[in-house]
């Protein structure tokens, strides 16, 4: 979808700022979220896509002004939200007993004893290549062109790169289609591609000379090149 997430390219947010020595997380909350984020995955309360889809749709103004895990946060708590896996009311106990009691461990505000744990499906959850035996349509050293589309919904071709021709770099595989699978419309596996562009082919004048970026897109995105 177009939105303020999708900040290739775009000028006038000042320079990006490296902090030395940066830790893992900068509070213990943040922790915290990486985990959450992980269980609700690992315990397939959604799929990484789902998740992704989330964070896209928080305001323009708040996206801008979060840090790397409020938008986690966010994301997380609209999906779980739109699941019914924790309702409005609960959301707002949980959140005014932690703003009581902000040094309480994490699973403090669940009543009663917790859930026995489930089977691991990590492996299964972290692989997304679906060997369906189709036959790719490209080959690496193709020219290819991809589609200029507004989706209303996930997607992970760029705007930036939208309407602009590349080369096939090389076929990953067949995988997971997030633009159907944030939405539950099924994984609808298809392969999946590194393209290379030249840079001033996405920017224009403004990028350096021999430079080239590589993104990870999914057939249906591309067209032949010619």
């Amino acid at each position: 979808m177009d939105g303020v997430h999708d900040l290739g390219g775009m000028q006038g947010f000042g320079p990006v700022e490296r902090e030395q020595n940066e830790p893992t997380f900068h509070a213990a909350w943040e922790a915290v979220v990486l985990a959450m984020q992980h269980a609700g995955r690992l315990g397939l309360l959604y799929n990484i896509d789902e998740f992704r889809h989330g964070i896209e749709r928080m305001a323009p103004a708040h996206y801008l002004r979060a840090t790397y895990y409020e938008k986690w946060l966010e994301g997380m708590t609209r999906v779980l939200l739109e699941k019914g896996v924790v309702g409005a009311e609960e959301l707002t106990a949980r959140q005014a007993f932690f703003e009581q009691k902000p040094d309480a461990p994490a699973a403090a505000a669940l009543p009663g004893p917790r859930p026995a744990r489930g089977a691991s499906r990590a492996a299964a959850l972290m692989d997304f290549i679906r060997e369906t035996g189709a036959t790719p349509r490209f080959a690496p050293g193709d020219p290819v062109r991809t589609r200029a589309m507004h989706p209303h919904g996930h997607t992970r071709l760029p705007r930036y790169a939208r309407g602009k021709r590349g080369v096939i770099h090389c076929c990953h595989g067949i995988h997971v289609f997030p633009d159907t699978n944030a939405h539950g419309r099924g994984e609808q596996p298809q392969p999946l591609y590194s393209v290379r562009f030249d840079a001033r082919e996405l920017w224009g004048e403004s990028a350096e000379r021999n430079q080239a970026v590589h993104i990870d897109l999914w057939e249906s995105y591309l067209l032949p090149g010619r």
